[in-house]
């Protein structure tokens, strides 16, 4: 494998079959372990982004939740001037669940759309290495 004089490896065109093959087992192990680190630190910086943002939404949420408590309070109030206190409560309340109701459909149906998250990156590298080794391989079998 390598010129035990000076340390250098020798010519490819010099090198046993069991030598290029292991060369080749040892290059290749290494570039999937870095693929894999490269999907890694790929996913943990999707990660990081989407848990920062969940919490910016969750933070969203929570004013506008006490916004549509006041809102309602507010047409429940203003629905009092025109009917009993009792029916307006109660057809604030019916119009709420029936958002409700109409919002969860919407939701689901979202949900069975969704796509589980890809390392594109990675994914991309990899495929390219393949590509890579594929037209190596079949360069080196021509020769």
């Amino acid at each position: 494998m390598a010129d035990v004089l000076n340390g250098r490896p020798r010519p490819i065109a010099e090198q046993s079959t069991a030598e290029l093959v292991q060369r080749a087992s040892e290059q290749l192990s290494k570039l999937v372990r870095d693929e894999l680190t490269l999907a890694k630190a790929e996913l943990s910086e999707k990660g990081k982004h989407a848990g920062i943002g969940a919490g910016l939404f969750g933070g969203a949420g929570l004013f506008a939740g006490y916004g549509v408590g006041a809102l309602i309070a507010t047409s429940i109030i203003a629905l009092n001037l025109v009917w009993d206190l009792w029916l307006a409560a109660l057809v604030v309340t019916v119009t709420i669940f029936v958002i409700a109701g109409v919002l969860a459909l919407v939701g689901r149906s979202q949900f069975k759309r969704a796509v589980p998250a890809e390392p594109q990156a990675a994914i991309a590298g990899l495929k390219a290495d393949v590509d890579e080794v594929k037209h190596a391989v079949k360069e080196r079998s021509q020769a």
